[in-house]
């Protein structure tokens, strides 16, 4: 189970979140946004962890709740934490290179991309 991004149905890129509103007064703010990691879980994942936390990290309250067998739990949340240490790894120096690179105006965002790929 990977962290699931939220990508665009014409070109498949990830969507990035640049506006929130208060439904209630109306303020909003603009900017770009990141979901964080359990965000990007899928709904499926989030609602696993949901249940996880919510039963105050009892195994047998989700082999209840799901019908599933104590191996199945485990191999799902160890997955999901698979999943969230990918969101925390740190970028490898080749990428950081390509991104200091780009920052000083030595190499084009399409030139970048490609390094990046």
């Amino acid at each position: 189970m990977d962290i699931a991004e939220v990508r665009c149905s014409g070109c498949s890129r990830p969507l990035r979140i640049e506006r929130m509103r208060c439904d209630r007064c109306q303020v909003q703010i603009e900017g770009d946004f990141e979901l964080g990691p359990l965000a990007q879980l899928s709904l499926r994942d989030q609602l696993f962890v949901t249940a996880f936390l919510r039963g105050h990290g009892s195994i047998k309250q989700l082999e209840r709740l799901f019908g599933i067998s104590y191996p199945t739990v485990k191999n799902r949340l160890n997955a999901i934490v698979s999943a969230l240490d990918k969101a925390f790894d740190a970028p490898s120096r080749n990428n950081s290179l390509v991104l200091e690179q780009l920052a000083r105006g030595e190499i084009t965002v399409d030139q970048a991309l490609e390094r990046l790929r």
